[in-house]
């Protein structure tokens, strides 16, 4: 997998300038629940976050860069609030964190702005993380690595296959869960616990 690469233009020298781009990304995330992704304009981001049209394009070409850039700050958070988990929890073996991994996701698409429309990025472009990659493809290597790092687990291909679908067959089932309701059908969010701890509790038996 290779380094995601940085939607902007350049990158904010001062502290000023870094607080601003964080108030674009908040603008547009703002913008993507009241309007969706169609109605996301590079001078709606400014004027929401009361910049000139010109601090936008100082930073990003286009609304898909500051899209990319915010869905880059949800996967961040989403590595970060899993991380602690790891980190604090006491799991008997890696499959067991499934059931926190999906509470962390539905938690994020209930309170973080803008994240039920964008999550890491498909709404935009099914490659905004990583032209080399499709967007599920990098939250399942971001999960592998962590995996790895933190249970000790060995890196293999059979792993990356296993997370790989693990994360589309989930993101799959937690979809239905929120077309069924805004907060996320409980019952539906339940079962992909239950089909994928059951698939990745196979496979570390057959493994």
């Amino acid at each position: 997998m290779t380094e995601i690469r940085t939607p902007l233009r350049r990158r904010p020298a001062q502290r000023r300038s870094a607080e601003r781009v964080q108030r674009m990304l908040d603008a547009c995330a703002e913008i993507l629940d009241e309007d969706g992704y169609d109605g996301l304009t590079t001078t709606r981001i400014a004027q929401r976050a009361e910049v000139a049209i010109g601090s936008v394009y100082q930073f990003f070409p286009d609304k898909r860069a500051v899209a990319q850039a915010l869905a880059l700050r949800n996967l961040e958070e989403f590595g970060d609030r899993i991380s602690a988990r790891l980190t604090a929890g006491r799991f008997g073996d890696w499959s067991d964190t499934v059931g926190a991994i999906i509470e962390i996701f539905v938690e994020m698409h209930r309170t973080v702005p803008g994240f039920r429309v964008l999550r890491f990025g498909d709404v935009a472009d099914v490659n905004l993380l990583d032209s080399d990659a499709d967007n599920n493809a990098v939250v399942a290597d971001r999960l592998r690595r962590m995996i790895v790092d933190t249970f000790g687990v060995q890196d293999t291909p059979g792993l990356a296959t296993a997370l790989a679908i693990s994360v589309e067959a989930g993101d799959a089932v937690l979809k239905m869960a929120f077309r069924r309701s805004p907060e996320g059908d409980p019952e539906i969010v339940a079962e992909a616990e239950r089909l994928i701890h059951g698939y990745l509790a196979a496979h570390i038996q057959e493994s």
